[in-house]
């Protein structure tokens, strides 16, 4: 039985679910599949080289997989995420998390601001974005019937869109509170709101836009910016912003993915008002729900 019936067979009616995507777009949800248990979950430890260094993984498998998916990390020292894997496997997904480059049981050097270095140098993002491609690769080996997509958090917007462009595998993308603009912009911004919860109680989008587009660089490095590997993209793509994210300037990020859509690129994005930055792990559950719901649609339209 293919993959597309496979799916069929095991998804139960289809409703209708009223999301912000664009402009207020509606998008046609998926059931859930029905939830497996940890029994029925398979988990197998992986090791995989990435640019001479060996990088330590876990693979969870569902009994009855529909997609797969490998986890690309944000700025911090994120080892393997197993609780977010473990939610997705219990809806059908397989997916491959490792620890990030540097931490947990995987070899070279995490680098960020911590330790002293950029972490978002054009060098360590290029860098990530290898190591992601490579566990695509490793997951592929395993599932290689199943469509693999890349989803990530926060810096891994601009770590995806690099690896998707050089690895053909990758046929799908969620990004969860991950910046389109570019590594120098999103400084300005950061500086800017200082992580103060109330900023947008005393701030207004065009404060934050005149500081990004004018205030000086406290530091010099070549920018990276995402829109360069977007723009020679076709697979589909879903970003999910918190409107109230103090992280990166969300409302200038949906004016971009505009542009981009309307050049043609399948690219989708939902709103929430008011969540902010967190929006994978806040405390209602649609953020991630939608994502699996919106995944499980581009395997059936393959």
């Amino acid at each position: 039985m293919n993959r597309r019936n496979r799916l069929l067979s095991h998804l139960k009616a289809v409703k209708q679910l009223p999301i912000f995507i664009g402009m207020l777009l509606v998008l046609t949800a998926l059931n859930q599949l029905p939830a497996q248990t940890v029994d029925s979950i398979q988990t197998k430890d992986v090791t995989f080289e990435s640019e001479g260094v060996d990088l330590a993984g876990t693979i969870y498998t569902p009994t009855n997989a529909h997609a797969a998916v490998v986890l690309v990390h944000g700025s911090d020292r994120v080892p393997r995420m197993t609780e977010f894997a473990a939610r997705l496997a219990k809806n059908g997904i397989a997916v491959l998390t490792y620890d990030k480059r540097g931490v947990g049981a995987s070899g070279g050097v995490y680098a960020g601001p911590e330790v002293g270095t950029n972490n978002i140098s054009v060098a360590n993002l290029k860098l990530l974005a290898k190591d992601a491609s490579v566990a695509v690769n490793t997951l592929h080996e395993q599932h290689e019937s199943l469509a693999i997509g890349l989803v990530g958090f926060s810096q891994a917007g601009w770590i995806i869109p690099i690896a998707a462009k050089e690895n053909p595998l990758v046929e799908y993308m969620v990004l969860f509170s991950c910046p389109t603009i570019t590594t120098l912009e999103q400084l300005r911004f950061q500086f800017y709101t200082n992580g103060r919860s109330d900023f947008w109680e005393n701030h207004t989008e065009k404060d934050a836009r005149n500081h990004i587009k004018n205030d000086p660089d406290r530091y010099q490095f070549e920018a990276t910016d995402p829109k360069v590997a977007l723009s020679t993209l076709s697979i589909p793509g879903l970003w999910i912003f918190g409107e109230k994210d103090i992280q990166i300037p969300v409302k200038l990020g949906i004016e971009h993915l505009n542009t981009l859509k309307a050049e043609g690129k399948p690219f989708e994005y939902i709103l929430f008002p008011t969540l902010g930055h967190n929006t994978a792990y806040a405390d209602t559950t649609a953020p991630v729900d939608i994502s699996m719901h919106w995944i499980k649609q581009q395997v059936l339209k393959q």
